[in-house]
Protein backbone atom coordinates (compact mmCIF):
# COMPACT_ATOMS: atom_id res chain seq x y z
CA UNK A 1 0.00 0.00 0.00
CA UNK A 2 1.58 3.10 -1.31
CA UNK A 3 0.65 6.79 0.33
CA UNK A 4 -1.92 7.45 -2.43
CA UNK A 5 -3.81 4.93 -1.75
CA UNK A 6 -3.26 5.11 2.42
CA UNK A 7 -5.10 9.08 1.73
CA UNK A 8 -7.59 7.82 -0.19
CA UNK A 9 -8.78 4.84 1.91
CA UNK A 10 -7.87 7.54 4.63
CA UNK A 11 -10.71 9.92 2.74
CA UNK A 12 -12.96 7.07 2.19
CA UNK A 13 -13.01 5.95 6.16
CA UNK A 14 -13.50 9.45 7.39
CA UNK A 15 -16.49 10.21 4.85
CA UNK A 16 -18.33 6.70 6.08
CA UNK A 17 -17.06 6.09 10.26
CA UNK A 18 -19.86 8.78 10.29
CA UNK A 19 -22.10 8.41 7.63
CA UNK A 20 -24.37 5.09 8.45
CA UNK A 21 -22.91 3.10 5.70
CA UNK A 22 -20.40 1.08 7.29
CA UNK A 23 -16.71 2.40 7.60
CA UNK A 24 -15.12 -0.82 7.85
CA UNK A 25 -17.04 -2.49 4.59
CA UNK A 26 -16.43 0.24 2.17
CA UNK A 27 -12.41 -0.26 3.24
CA UNK A 28 -12.82 -3.80 2.68
CA UNK A 29 -14.31 -3.16 -0.76
CA UNK A 30 -12.24 -0.20 -1.71
CA UNK A 31 -8.78 -2.33 -0.83
CA UNK A 32 -10.49 -5.34 -3.25
CA UNK A 33 -11.44 -2.78 -5.92
CA UNK A 34 -7.77 -1.16 -5.70
CA UNK A 35 -6.28 -4.63 -5.98
CA UNK A 36 -4.68 -3.70 -2.09
CA UNK A 37 -3.70 -7.21 0.07
CA UNK A 38 -3.60 -6.29 3.02
CA UNK A 39 -3.73 -9.06 5.80
CA UNK A 40 -5.74 -8.84 8.75
CA UNK A 41 -7.50 -5.56 9.44
CA UNK A 42 -4.51 -3.75 10.71
CA UNK A 43 -4.77 -0.59 8.46
CA UNK A 44 -8.36 -0.70 8.91
CA UNK A 45 -7.88 -0.23 12.92
CA UNK A 46 -5.32 2.58 12.19
CA UNK A 47 -7.88 4.45 10.22
CA UNK A 48 -10.48 4.27 12.80
CA UNK A 49 -8.08 6.03 15.04
CA UNK A 50 -7.86 9.16 12.70
CA UNK A 51 -11.70 9.29 13.44
CA UNK A 52 -11.81 8.87 17.14
CA UNK A 53 -9.76 12.09 17.36
CA UNK A 54 -12.57 13.52 14.65
CA UNK A 55 -15.23 12.46 17.54
CA UNK A 56 -12.47 13.81 20.39
CA UNK A 57 -12.80 17.39 18.83
CA UNK A 58 -16.43 17.74 17.71
CA UNK A 59 -17.44 16.30 21.00
CA UNK A 60 -14.53 18.11 23.42
CA UNK A 61 -17.17 20.14 24.84
CA UNK A 62 -19.15 16.83 26.05
CA UNK A 63 -16.32 15.25 27.36
CA UNK A 64 -14.85 18.46 29.44
CA UNK A 65 -18.19 18.68 30.81
CA UNK A 66 -18.37 14.95 32.08
CA UNK A 67 -15.12 15.61 33.61
CA UNK A 68 -15.66 18.64 35.20
CA UNK A 69 -19.35 17.22 36.32
CA UNK A 70 -17.99 13.51 37.56
CA UNK A 71 -18.87 13.83 40.78
CA UNK A 72 -22.45 15.00 40.16
CA UNK A 73 -24.82 11.88 40.02
CA UNK A 74 -26.26 12.65 37.30
CA UNK A 75 -22.93 12.43 35.58
CA UNK A 76 -22.06 9.39 36.85
CA UNK A 77 -25.72 7.58 36.07
CA UNK A 78 -24.67 8.80 32.25
CA UNK A 79 -20.91 7.32 32.32
CA UNK A 80 -22.35 3.95 34.07
CA UNK A 81 -24.67 4.04 30.94
CA UNK A 82 -21.57 4.21 28.68
CA UNK A 83 -20.11 1.69 30.28
CA UNK A 84 -23.10 -0.57 30.36
CA UNK A 85 -23.33 -0.25 26.58
CA UNK A 86 -19.37 -0.82 25.63
CA UNK A 87 -19.87 -4.02 27.25
CA UNK A 88 -21.23 -6.36 24.36
CA UNK A 89 -18.58 -5.04 21.91
CA UNK A 90 -16.04 -6.23 24.26
CA UNK A 91 -16.99 -9.34 25.26
CA UNK A 92 -18.10 -10.17 21.41
CA UNK A 93 -15.00 -8.38 20.03
CA UNK A 94 -12.55 -10.55 22.38
CA UNK A 95 -14.77 -13.83 22.14
CA UNK A 96 -14.67 -13.67 18.62
CA UNK A 97 -12.01 -11.92 17.22
CA UNK A 98 -10.43 -14.78 15.03
CA UNK A 99 -13.89 -15.13 13.30
CA UNK A 100 -14.54 -11.23 12.80
CA UNK A 101 -11.02 -10.76 11.50
CA UNK A 102 -11.32 -13.50 8.61
CA UNK A 103 -14.64 -11.30 7.71
CA UNK A 104 -12.43 -8.39 6.86
CA UNK A 105 -11.13 -10.62 3.87
CA UNK A 106 -14.18 -11.54 2.43
CA UNK A 107 -15.85 -9.32 0.10
CA UNK A 108 -18.81 -11.40 -0.24
CA UNK A 109 -20.12 -10.98 3.61
CA UNK A 110 -19.27 -7.18 3.45
CA UNK A 111 -21.73 -6.94 0.85
CA UNK A 112 -24.34 -9.26 2.73
CA UNK A 113 -24.02 -6.91 5.54
CA UNK A 114 -24.71 -3.22 3.79
CA UNK A 115 -27.67 -5.27 2.69
CA UNK A 116 -28.46 -5.94 6.48
CA UNK A 117 -27.56 -2.28 6.94
CA UNK A 118 -29.64 -1.20 4.82
CA UNK A 119 -32.88 -2.99 5.55
CA UNK A 120 -32.11 -1.58 9.12
CA UNK A 121 -31.69 2.22 8.23
CA UNK A 122 -35.08 1.97 6.14
CA UNK A 123 -36.70 0.60 9.18
CA UNK A 124 -35.99 4.35 10.93
CA UNK A 125 -39.05 5.76 9.16
CA UNK A 126 -41.28 4.31 11.66
CA UNK A 127 -39.46 5.17 14.75
CA UNK A 128 -40.77 7.21 17.36
CA UNK A 129 -39.58 9.90 19.53
CA UNK A 130 -40.54 10.04 23.19
CA UNK A 131 -39.70 12.20 26.41
CA UNK A 132 -38.56 10.46 29.04
CA UNK A 133 -34.88 9.82 30.87
CA UNK A 134 -32.76 7.15 29.93
CA UNK A 135 -32.19 4.24 31.05
CA UNK A 136 -29.61 1.39 31.93
CA UNK A 137 -31.64 -1.23 29.31
CA UNK A 138 -31.33 1.47 26.63
CA UNK A 139 -27.46 1.87 27.30
CA UNK A 140 -27.79 -1.73 26.82
CA UNK A 141 -29.56 -2.67 23.90
CA UNK A 142 -27.82 -0.06 21.66
CA UNK A 143 -24.61 -1.49 23.24
CA UNK A 144 -25.86 -4.79 21.76
CA UNK A 145 -26.28 -2.96 18.42
CA UNK A 146 -22.58 -2.10 18.08
CA UNK A 147 -21.77 -5.18 19.11
CA UNK A 148 -23.33 -6.55 15.59
CA UNK A 149 -21.57 -3.57 14.02
CA UNK A 150 -18.23 -4.96 14.77
CA UNK A 151 -18.62 -7.42 11.79
CA UNK A 152 -17.80 -5.31 8.42
CA UNK A 153 -20.62 -3.96 6.21
CA UNK A 154 -22.77 -3.03 9.17
CA UNK A 155 -22.55 0.28 10.16
CA UNK A 156 -21.80 1.12 13.63
CA UNK A 157 -23.29 4.49 13.30
CA UNK A 158 -26.17 3.51 11.95
CA UNK A 159 -27.19 0.46 13.76
CA UNK A 160 -26.49 2.70 17.07
CA UNK A 161 -28.72 5.64 16.16
CA UNK A 162 -31.14 3.57 14.90
CA UNK A 163 -31.63 1.30 18.24
CA UNK A 164 -31.81 5.06 20.11
CA UNK A 165 -34.56 6.26 17.79
CA UNK A 166 -36.29 3.48 18.42
CA UNK A 167 -36.04 3.69 21.86
CA UNK A 168 -37.24 6.94 21.55
CA UNK A 169 -34.20 9.29 21.80
CA UNK A 170 -34.03 12.22 20.06
CA UNK A 171 -31.90 11.86 17.10
CA UNK A 172 -29.44 14.37 18.44
CA UNK A 173 -29.35 12.43 21.75
CA UNK A 174 -29.04 9.14 20.12
CA UNK A 175 -25.98 10.54 17.50
CA UNK A 176 -24.56 11.95 20.75
CA UNK A 177 -24.61 9.10 22.84
CA UNK A 178 -23.45 6.71 19.73
CA UNK A 179 -20.25 8.56 19.21
CA UNK A 180 -19.70 8.91 22.67
CA UNK A 181 -19.87 5.74 22.75
CA UNK A 182 -17.50 5.08 19.74
CA UNK A 183 -14.67 6.38 22.18
CA UNK A 184 -13.87 2.91 24.00
CA UNK A 185 -15.15 0.80 21.18
CA UNK A 186 -12.26 2.08 19.16
CA UNK A 187 -9.68 3.22 21.58
CA UNK A 188 -9.69 -0.38 22.81
CA UNK A 189 -9.87 -2.14 19.02
CA UNK A 190 -7.02 0.09 18.76
CA UNK A 191 -4.79 -1.04 21.79
CA UNK A 192 -5.58 -4.41 20.79
CA UNK A 193 -4.40 -4.16 17.54
CA UNK A 194 -1.31 -2.14 18.60
CA UNK A 195 -0.44 -5.04 20.90
CA UNK A 196 -0.79 -7.58 18.18
CA UNK A 197 0.72 -5.64 15.37
CA UNK A 198 3.88 -7.14 13.94
CA UNK A 199 7.07 -5.35 14.00
CA UNK A 200 7.73 -6.24 10.51
CA UNK A 201 4.18 -4.42 9.69
CA UNK A 202 4.22 -4.16 5.66
CA UNK A 203 2.54 -0.68 6.60
CA UNK A 204 5.11 2.52 5.50
CA UNK A 205 5.21 5.02 7.47
CA UNK A 206 4.10 7.17 4.74
CA UNK A 207 1.23 5.13 4.47
CA UNK A 208 0.34 5.32 8.24
CA UNK A 209 0.29 8.73 8.74
CA UNK A 210 -1.39 9.56 5.23
CA UNK A 211 -4.24 7.38 6.46
CA UNK A 212 -4.67 8.73 9.68
CA UNK A 213 -4.42 12.43 9.08
CA UNK A 214 -7.14 12.28 5.75
CA UNK A 215 -9.68 10.02 8.14
CA UNK A 216 -9.08 13.12 10.76
CA UNK A 217 -10.10 15.85 8.50
CA UNK A 218 -12.50 13.92 6.34
CA UNK A 219 -13.95 12.79 9.65
CA UNK A 220 -14.38 16.26 10.93
CA UNK A 221 -16.53 17.70 8.15
CA UNK A 222 -18.82 14.30 7.75
CA UNK A 223 -19.36 14.43 11.67
CA UNK A 224 -20.38 17.80 11.62
CA UNK A 225 -22.44 17.71 8.55
CA UNK A 226 -24.09 14.43 9.96
CA UNK A 227 -25.35 15.84 13.13
CA UNK A 228 -27.15 18.32 10.80
CA UNK A 229 -28.34 15.99 8.89
CA UNK A 230 -30.13 14.26 11.73
CA UNK A 231 -32.07 17.04 12.53
CA UNK A 232 -34.29 16.23 9.38
CA UNK A 233 -35.19 12.79 10.20
CA UNK A 234 -34.02 11.61 6.97
CA UNK A 235 -31.28 8.56 8.31
CA UNK A 236 -33.38 6.01 5.64
CA UNK A 237 -32.39 7.31 2.19
CA UNK A 238 -28.96 6.42 3.30
CA UNK A 239 -30.68 2.74 3.32
CA UNK A 240 -30.84 3.09 -0.43
CA UNK A 241 -27.28 3.80 -0.56
CA UNK A 242 -26.38 0.43 1.40
CA UNK A 243 -28.70 -1.59 -0.21
CA UNK A 244 -28.26 -0.68 -3.90
CA UNK A 245 -24.06 -0.48 -3.18
CA UNK A 246 -24.30 -4.29 -1.38
CA UNK A 247 -26.44 -5.82 -4.16
CA UNK A 248 -23.76 -3.98 -6.73
CA UNK A 249 -20.92 -5.39 -4.95
CA UNK A 250 -22.70 -8.65 -4.24
CA UNK A 251 -23.21 -9.19 -7.86
CA UNK A 252 -20.20 -7.50 -9.61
Amino acid sequence: MDLFDAILLGTLQGLTEFLPISSSGHLVLGQTFLGIEQPGNEFEILVHMGTLASILVIFFQDIKSIIQSISERETQRFVLFLFIGTLPAVFIGLGFKDFLGGLFENPKAVSGALLFTGMVLFTSVFSNEKAGNRTYLQGLLIGCAQAIAIIPGISRSGMTICTGLFLGLRPHEAARISFLLAIPAISGAGLLTALDMPTDSSLSMGAVLGGLLSSFIVGVLALKWLLGWLEKGQLHWFGFYCFIFGTLTLIF
